[in-house]
């Protein structure tokens, strides 16, 4: 028997699609959901919120077929739920986008959907059905493309485009919108509301609220792997649900006005060739960072971002005089000599580029911060001292996790990643880049970083900050700048640019800095 849910927007009733009652999910050391339960009407796009560790990922694979929940019942369609894995339930109607695409770059578009679907039709049929789909969804994709020249925009089609050919009940966003300029997120939005209209329910994570109050209808809050709460998001600024997210009100991260110093990073006409397979070469990049200087840098995914950060890491070396640390020639220096001048940097990759996953958080902690917090007493690892260098920074970054020997896969994304953030902004750096400091990280924890990332500009750190997320780099910037195809614009004052603008400047209109001077 299907019940009906209310739809807080027209008043009606929707039929029911979803219903979970008391699921409940535990790992040695964390319960990740207790006793959850919440309805999903058909065609209704209900939101998933809570902190990094809340119990999201967990809950959402269980109706995904990866994780069999250790108690309580799901129905799906009226019918009892229990997929044993994920092909069972994308055969009963329930499609998923993970967060990280898993998408062959060597291989076209169509051949990645294929690889997708239980029995897929012959090639140039199923072509003709990716064309067809994508213009009737407003996502325009060749199915002949190799994947490894798409941007991430267009990766993310694949994946949608391929949920969408399995004409799906339930479709699971999960941080859909990461790696998406802001018009991208339009086109998105529209696909949404479209198959929303045509009575496809989605289920949606997103660390975004203000995107959750424009699309979502229904929102249901966890804490701690508990439900503490449900509401309609339109209804509710972002700052009121961030605060049902984390139980506590919220502070928006402080600035710290003052003198700027002299150039500590210095980076002039780098050129580098892309070791990554469909990378993107860097062209005759230059900027400068002051001492309390913070340079935002955005660009959508694929232009470069990853390239640079191995450039100024020293991860690729560059001639000498290409980039500079505190006046001093570094180009041709590796990672730890540049560590060793005072140069930090966290990578996006949180797994296998930023920690061993393998490997506990204390000796994910000794791996960058040997030389800086002096690890290493006559040869050997100094582990009390590596031991306490890595609980300080699980306790000052609010790291959830049983305790510092765990090993970083057992984190969730953003708990890892407030670790591996910690990790180099405790290590009193003279230059910190980072891409994607916040990346997959809740409301609260994103403002800890911020706030952190300030603080040490205020303390004389220059501060390079890569993201794709335009309203973190409003948020800590001193000035901006886009990179797009390897190149970088002139860096402007953050102070009077638009989101238009910045949108343009992301899409390859070079030359806005003129535009935001002029105006």
């Amino acid at each position: 028997m299907t019940g009906t849910v209310r739809d807080e927007n027209s008043g009606a009733s929707r039929p029911e699609l979803l219903k979970i009652t008391g699921v409940t999910k535990a790992y040695p050391g964390v319960v990740a959901n207790s006793d959850v339960g919440f309805t999903v009407g058909e065609g209704e796009v209900h939101a998933l919120l809570g902190e990094n560790g809340a119990g999201k990922s967990t809950l959402v694979k269980m109706i995904y077929g990866l994780v069999r929940p250790d108690s309580g019942s799901m129905r799906f369609r009226g019918q009892a739920y229990a997929p044993m894995k994920p092909a069972e339930a994308r055969r009963l109607g329930v499609a998923m986008v993970f967060q990280h695409f898993s998408l062959f770059e060597a291989l076209n578009v169509a051949e990645n959907v294929a690889l997708g679907m239980e029995s897929p039709p012959p090639m140039r049929e199923l072509a003709s059905k990716i064309r067809a789909v994508s213009e009737e969804y407003g996502l325009p994709l060749d199915p002949d493309r190799m994947v490894g020249d798409l941007s991430a925009g267009e990766r993310q089609r694949v994946e949608i485009i391929r949920c969408l050919l399995q004409d799906p009940k339930l479709l699971i966003m999960d941080e859909p919108t990461s790696v998406l300029t802001p018009q991208e997120v339009e086109i998105l939005f529209r696909t949404l509301r479209q198959l929303s209209a045509e009575g496809t329910a989605i289920l949606y994570i997103s660390h975004k609220l203000e995107e959750i109050r424009a699309l979502c209808d229904e929102a249901t809050i966890l804490r701690r792997g508990k439900v503490v709460g449900t509401c309609t998001p339109r209804e509710r600024s972002a700052r009121e649900l961030a605060e049902m997210m984390v139980g506590t009100s919220l502070t928006p991260p402080e600035r710290h006005p003052g003198e700027k110093g002299e150039v500590a990073l210095g980076v002039s006409g780098l050129s580098v060739k892309s070791p990554i397979p469909f990378g993107t070469s860097l062209k005759d990049v230059s900027f400068t960072v002051a001492k309390g200087e913070v340079l935002g840098i955005a660009g959508v995914a694929g232009n470069g971002q990853d390239e640079l950060l191995l450039a100024l890491s020293g991860e690729l070396k560059v001639a000498a005089d290409r980039l500079r640390i505190l006046s001093q020639p570094a180009g041709d220096l590796g990672p730890v000599e540049r560590r060793a001048k005072g140069l930090v940097s966290a990578p996006e990759d949180r797994y296998g580029h930023a920690a061993a996953p393998d490997m506990s958080l204390i000796e994910n902690a000794f791996l960058t911060g040997s030389q800086r917090r002096g690890l290493v007493k006559k040869g050997f690892i100094d582990w009390a001292k590596t031991r306490a260098f890595a609980e300080e920074v699980i306790a000052e970054y609010d790291v959830r996790t049983p305790g510092p020997d765990v090993a970083a896969r057992a984190l969730s994304g953003g708990n890892l990643q407030k670790f591996l953030v910690g990790r180099e902004l405790n290590q009193s750096p003279s230059v910190i880049v980072i891409n994607q400091p916040t990346w997959g990280v809740d409301a609260a924890a994103a403002a800890a970083i911020r706030q952190a990332i300030l603080d040490r500009a205020a303390s004389g750190a220059a501060v390079v900050v890569i993201s794709q997320d335009l309203d973190e780099l409003l948020e800590v910037s001193d000035s901006f700048a886009v990179l797009n195809e390897g190149r970088l614009t002139k860096p402007v004052p953050v102070q009077g640019l638009t989101m238009d603008q910045i949108g343009l400047m992301m899409g390859g209109a070079h030359g806005m800095e003129v535009a935001h001077h002029a105006s």
